[in-house]
């Protein structure tokens, strides 16, 4: 009955605070007309309960609306169309939200600001923790401390309709991508998602309009986007640096940091200048300095090289106009640094290869920026990237290593779940060599039987065993995305270069 359903959406949103007993009349009528009813049923009254997410009314409302043929094709990305719009009867308009924000930051502080914006955003089913907690997650023990690894099980797989429809569509250009403000709002379409319950933050940094939203599939506690409210592309510089700071300044409780500029090293979407962030400490952060550096000028900076698979260098002080000043020094000579004895070369065929991952946080009062060096040239060796996953790795991670992976959290592909499954099946009856001739794990055997050599009893807890295994080649795959790399001339190089700024 659709009509018990909305009467259920109505108490869930009352109980969430997302509406007031004065708006019941108002959001009853908008559900109504979003599924043409004509209000004579007799109101329904709905048994007490509280739910920490309205999934289960949201189900039946779909299936409601694909019976009513609201819905024309009963797929993921129809349903996830429709039911935005569900939820938008409940969300405050964008100025209510913006208001609520600031009222609580400025009375409360900005951790109870953002804890009241992103447990919206999970009330709203904005960010879909239903699918999210589907993901696996667990930390691996290595030499550089626990590293995060999760397995992505929480984002659906297109269906065909919707990918012809990417296909074809050419023409659209509204919004212009999937970071642009105008997404606020947005009704959706068959190859662009729907945001009508979308809200954002405007915040303002070093004079520009920016933005905070929440990322729909979180990989840690509050997963946030921030983006310029221009559509340009990602520019590493000192402004950028700028920005980073006097967001964490805002936001003392949040780290925040950026996608490398140059494609292989850099995010997936370079053509909308953004950042993220979030209330998460991540491994890099909690990684310790192995040598101080001191750079002339700077004696108020503390610089350090951070004891890390990537090659990265710390900034911390309590100025941070004098950290970016300093980033931007070691931006410029890195941009045209080469080094022919670690495969290093700033230019090739007129194209820039050097670039820097900046991440920006607080600790103990200070400010700290960590610039990650990256550089994203190619050979015959390694057509996908020399500081790239390589090829022995590509078993388990060959996808670009962006900012989430520098710090240290693995973002592993779905399939792992199957396959890791499969492999444990085929390890627990001593058939690896069987395990060879199948297509879906034969990837894995080389690994595997490394893996099995090492323990003595592995089958006692081997899937334990093969996630703790699992952490170690993550760590395998940001070692290869280091430039300078752990070895003993990889970190002379690496002095090489930092002696050089003094």
């Amino acid at each position: 009955m659709i009509e018990l359903q909305i009467e259920r959406l109505i108490q869930f949103g009352l109980q969430k605070n997302m509406i007031a007993r004065w708006d019941v009349d108002y959001v009853r009528n908008a559900l109504y007309h979003l599924f043409e009813l004509d209000g004579e049923t007799k109101l329904p009254i709905p048994q007490e309960e509280r739910l920490e997410t309205p999934v289960p009314i949201i189900e039946k409302m779909l299936n409601y609306a694909i019976d009513k043929e609201l819905i024309e094709e009963d797929t993921v990305t129809e349903r996830d169309l429709f039911d935005p719009k569900i939820m938008n009867t409940l969300v405050p308009r964008p100025s209510e939200v913006i208001g609520t924000f600031y009222e609580l930051y400025n009375t409360e502080g900005p951790i109870t600001a953002t804890d009241y914006f992103y447990q919206l955003s999970k009330d709203s089913n904005y960010i879909r923790t239903n699918r999210i907690a589907k993901n696996v997650h667990w930390f691996s023990e290595t030499d550089y401390g626990d590293l995060e690894i999760t397995i992505n099980l929480s984002k659906p797989e297109k269906d065909p309709k919707a990918i012809a429809a990417a296909k074809s569509n050419t023409a659209s250009t509204y919004p212009k991508c999937l970071l642009c403000k105008e997404n606020e709002g947005y009704a959706g379409r068959l190859d662009h998602p729907a945001r009508d319950q979308h809200r954002i933050i405007p915040v303002e940094l070093e004079g520009e309009s920016w933005y905070v939203q929440y990322s729909p599939y979180v990989y840690y506690n509050e997963h946030a986007i921030v983006l310029s409210e221009q559509h340009r592309p990602m520019t590493i510089s000192k402004d950028g640096f700028d920005r980073l700071l006097h967001f964490i300044e805002q936001f003392p409780h949040y780290f925040v940091g950026s996608n490398a500029d140059l494609p292989i090293v850099g995010g997936s979407i370079l053509s909308h200048d953004h950042f993220q962030g979030g209330h998460h400490d991540f491994p890099m952060a909690k990684a310790s300095i192995q040598e101080e550096i001191q750079v002339e000028g700077f004696s108020d900076v503390t610089v350090g090289i951070v004891n890390w698979p990537m090659s990265v260098i710390r900034l911390r002080g309590e100025d941070r106009k004098r950290l970016t000043e300093l980033g931007e020094t070691i931006l410029s000579s890195w941009r045209t640094y080469s080094d022919d004895a670690v495969d290093i070369l700033s230019y090739s065929d007129g194209e820039n290869h050097n670039t820097i991952t900046p991440i920006a946080r607080m600790r103990d009062d200070y400010y700290e920026l960590d610039l990650v060096l990256r550089n994203n040239r190619t050979n015959e060796e390694h057509p996908m990237g020399i500081f790239h996953p390589h090829e022995e790795v590509h078993h388990m991670k060959k996808e670009n290593i962006g900012l989430i992976e520098v710090m240290g959290l693995a973002v592993l592909p779905g399939r792992l779940v199957e396959e890791m499954e499969l492999l444990a099946r085929y390890i627990k009856n001593n058939e690896l060599d069987q395990a060879a001739e199948d297509a879906i794990v034969s990837k894995h055997v080389p690994w595997a039987k490394r893996v099995v050599a090492k323990y003595k009893n592995i089958d006692d807890n081997l899937e334990d065993l093969l996630k703790q295994e699992m952490g170690l080649v993550f760590s395998k795959v940001l070692e290869h995305a280091g430039v300078f790399k752990r070895d003993e001339a990889g970190q002379k190089a690496f002095k090489r270069f930092l002696h050089q700024l003094t």
